[in-house]
């Protein structure tokens, strides 16, 4: 199973309306997305960001259907440009010595693919890809 966080900070003009948007998005990826098997989108307790989630996705095909999936696009078009902090990163209980590596070209992918998405990445204040290698360069 792979756990993928996101961990953000909406920028300081987001109103509750956008906010609650956004988060319903999020929530979305989780009820749409056949990928996702479990999932929460809640508030970030004890930690340096506002908002939370979490997605359990079973192995790399479903990992990618979840990147790729038109609602996870849609959620990221609306919702990244109301982020100030943005990090994600995954946990995962698979054995495979280079999932790190094979997530990490799943990323690099979706971003050649959809150079839309690259530039809104690129457009957050502060982004941070843990499954992007430090020396590949960030979208």
């Amino acid at each position: 199973m792979i756990y993928h966080v996101n961990r953000l900070t909406f920028r300081p003009e987001v109103d509750e309306r956008q906010r609650t948007d956004a988060l319903d998005r999020l929530r979305r990826q989780g009820s749409d997305i056949d990928a996702v098997k479990s999932w929460v989108v809640g508030p970030d307790i004890g930690g340096d960001y506002e908002w939370g989630a979490v997605f359990a996705i079973e192995d790399l095909e479903g990992y990618w259907e979840y990147l790729i999936h038109p609602v996870h696009f849609d959620s990221e078009k609306a919702g990244l440009p109301l982020i100030d902090r943005f990090v994600s990163f995954d946990i995962t209980d698979d054995g495979e010595p280079e999932i790190g590596a094979h997530i990490a070209q799943l990323h690099k992918r979706s971003y050649e693919e959809n150079p839309e998405l690259a530039q809104l990445v690129a457009d957050v204040p502060s982004f941070a890809a843990g499954a992007v290698p430090k020396d590949a360069p960030q979208p």
